[in-house]
């Protein structure tokens, strides 16, 4: 997988967090919610909690999974979840025998068609749903090579379950005016945040379909920082080495806290308290303390725990661009049919002429006094065959690694997730 390193100066010493954003399920819809504080199970009446907690858990654990996958790159790491998950379950649902498989295992989809087209749909309108106190959306669509027969069922189910639009495009005489079109939706979409998603070079004669995401988060900070306390202090990438940050800082206010034995665990909610951050961070610099939480069982014990106290925060501004070539990570993971001569796309043509050629993913985000600002877009690049491609004062000071969530206070469906190894980059 390649990765492109945030702008910045030349500096080659490491940081470490990972963030992950998870979306608000309304009652209305789910049979149980988690209490953000305590992680309490709530009855409500609906019977699609199975369906929409099957679907979280799968997004959940994929980004999990990933994660691990990229932490041994010494880098900043930050990616959605969700967005990858919206681009490939749209592949997943014309994918057939071997190919459907190994996607299934790597991504975790309910097996169920029903339960999980009715899911996504629940939760991307939970996503776009109007007058929220933050901005929050996601939006797909598929790009078609005019006149390829894509069988008439699969582009009405990505258009019924996903909102999928289908536009068609000439990739075969025009594909870098093919190209722009789909990089310029995906600039709309994202508030400008996600620039050049696929790159020169990656679509050309063979390409079919280009099935995409894009999905913008913007929150201010219930409480925010003050600017006028922001101030450069060392943040510790290991205990020798240092950096110069900005570090935010917010004394003598209440937040929902809890401690591990080796780890300290913060929630910052935003305005609108329908979503907020939690802050993993390793009392010792070693961040195998707080990656050692990152499962459903650990993370859901790690929020029970959680108690409102008088904090002391010390938090750094970081700002990251991320860009993700996936096709090595996601066969390594264990979908090598998919990019193979052995793919099985029948459901979309009714052929197997069909494979993935590439798989791209490009994040931004940006922690600041005020909130959080994050983007991101995934592409998949579908082609022929032909060719390949405690009571006492409570101080929490993160200047060494750490780990923070971004999750909606009701659920936990991951759409945010990243790894910073340096605020100043």
């Amino acid at each position: 997988m390649n990765i492109k390193k945030c702008n910045a100066a030349s500096l080659f010493i490491l940081f470490a967090v990972s963030l992950l954003l998870f979306l608000f399920l309304s009652p209305f819809w789910l049979k149980t919610v988690t209490d953000s504080a305590y992680g309490k199970s709530i009855p409500a009446k609906n019977k699609n909690h199975d369906a929409g907690n099957a679907v979280v858990n799968a997004n959940n654990q994929f980004a999990f999974d990933l994660y691990f996958k990229l932490k041994d790159k010494e880098d900043n790491i930050f990616f959605s979840p969700w967005s990858i998950s919206s681009a490939l379950v749209m592949t997943y649902e014309g994918a057939r025998g071997k190919t459907a498989q190994e996607m299934q295992s790597v991504l975790h989809f309910p097996k169920d068609d029903g339960i999980r087209r009715a899911s996504f749909k629940e939760i991307n309108d939970r996503i776009n749903k109007k007058d929220k106190k933050y901005k929050l959306s996601t939006a797909n669509a598929l790009w078609a090579q005019q006149a390829y027969p894509f069988l008439p069922e699969y582009k009405n189910l990505i258009q019924q379950y996903y909102g999928g639009k289908i536009t068609n495009l000439d990739f075969i005489k025009d594909a870098e005016k093919s190209r722009k079109i789909i990089n310029t939706w995906v600039e709309q979409q994202t508030n400008n945040k996600i620039k050049d998603l696929i790159p020169p070079d990656i679509l050309g004669p063979l390409t079919r379909l280009v099935i995409t995401n894009a999905i913008y988060f913007k929150g201010n900070w219930l409480t925010q920082f003050n600017k006028k306390n922001t101030k450069k202090a060392d943040f510790k990438i290991e205990p020798a080495r240092t950096v110069k940050v900005q570090m935010m800082s917010l004394t003598r206010k209440k937040f929902n806290y809890a401690e591990a034995d080796k780890l300290q665990i913060l929630e910052l909610p935003y305005n609108g308290e329908e979503l907020s951050m939690l802050v993993l961070l390793p009392k010792e610099n070693n961040l195998k303390f707080a990656e050692n939480y990152l499962n459903q069982e650990k993370l859901n014990e790690l929020k029970n725990s959680l108690a409102e106290q008088q904090v002391d925060v010390y938090i750094p501004k970081f700002k990251l661009e991320t860009k993700y070539m996936m096709k090595s990570t996601l066969k390594e993971m264990g979908m090598p049919t998919a990019f193979s001569s052995f793919a099985d796309f029948s459901g979309m043509d009714g052929t197997q002429k069909l494979k993935i050629d590439a798989v791209i993913h490009k994040a931004f985000v940006d922690v600041n006094e005020e909130g959080t600002e994050a983007a991101a877009a995934t592409a998949v690049i579908i082609t022929e065959k032909a060719v390949q491609r405690p009571s006492k004062k409570i101080i929490f000071r993160a200047d060494h690694p750490f780990i923070f969530i971004i999750q909606e206070t009701k659920t936990g469906n991951i759409l945010f997730m990243g790894r910073v190894v340096n605020p100043s980059k």
